[in-house]
């Protein structure tokens, strides 16, 4: 029978218990190494500095816009000088022109969409062909305006002199918005000055040559009444300039 000796207990725990001890101290050290940067370095060990410098800059913030507040206030405390009806009458006038008044009147309604697809057309005729395309809506825009059009809208929105619209394939980018067909300018004007004018345009006369053979939508109305609301952005100005290197003179 084999004399089976009784091993000590508790030798392997002990020397793994100081492995760990040694790892953990270790760690405590590379913890306080890394933590060692300073009130510069904006570290926790640190919140009081961090949380006086962060307190002085809100003063200092706070006290930007009390100054700020106070010129406003001096500002709109100042009482206006009163218009003279001219210049009060030419105000309003520039702010019709501007887009910055909804108004209401008289004018045209017209109206464009594309042709069906469906139809005995001629060999030429591509898709392409068959949509409504940015230079039939400035045709129509453009000869509105030469015929003496007080306001306008596209779509519904206001054209200033700043809007730019495009077309892509068959739908229209307009003030960061965009439409699909049909599509509908409404202007204000005398109603028979706007019609003539369209008549006279040769661009939309090419328009109703191409809708006349390819079923095109055109369809232009008088109205009695319309009324246009005002542009409700910010008009994004541009001013024009010398290039670099040359003189007023252009020389």
């Amino acid at each position: 029978m084999t004399d089976r000796r009784e091993q000590p207990r508790g030798h392997g725990w002990g020397s793994l218990g100081v492995a760990l001890v040694l790892a953990l101290a270790v760690v405590l050290f590379a913890i306080s190494a890394r933590t060692s940067g300073g009130v510069d370095a904006r570290q926790p060990q640190d919140l009081a500095g961090l949380a006086e410098v962060e307190a002085a800059r809100v003063a200092e913030l706070e006290q930007q816009v009390a100054v700020l507040q106070a010129e406003i206030e001096a500002l709109t405390d100042v009482e206006p000088e009163p218009l003279s009806p001219a210049d009060a009458e030419l105000l309003e006038a520039t702010a019709v022109a501007a887009g910055r008044r909804a108004v209401a009147g008289p004018g045209v309604v017209v109206r464009l969409w594309d042709a069906e697809p469906v139809r005995n057309l001629p060999s030429w005729v591509t898709n392409d062909d068959l949509v409504v395309h940015q230079q039939d809506l400035e045709a129509v825009i453009n000869a509105l305006w030469a015929g003496g059009a007080e306001a306008m809208t596209l779509q519904g929105e206001r054209v200033i002199a700043t809007s730019a619209f495009r077309c892509v394939g068959n739908v229209l980018r307009l003030h960061g918005r965009i439409y699909s067909p049909p599509y509908e300018v409404r202007a204000i004007g005398d109603p028979e000055e706007l019609l003539e004018a369209l008549e006279d345009s040769p661009g939309v006369q090419a328009y109703l040559q191409y809708a006349e053979v390819l079923g095109l939508g055109w369809q232009a109305d008088e109205a009695d009444l319309l009324e246009l609301p005002a542009y409700q952005g910010e008009p994004e100005l541009a001013h024009a300039r010398l290039p670099d290197g040359v003189a007023l003179t252009g020389r």
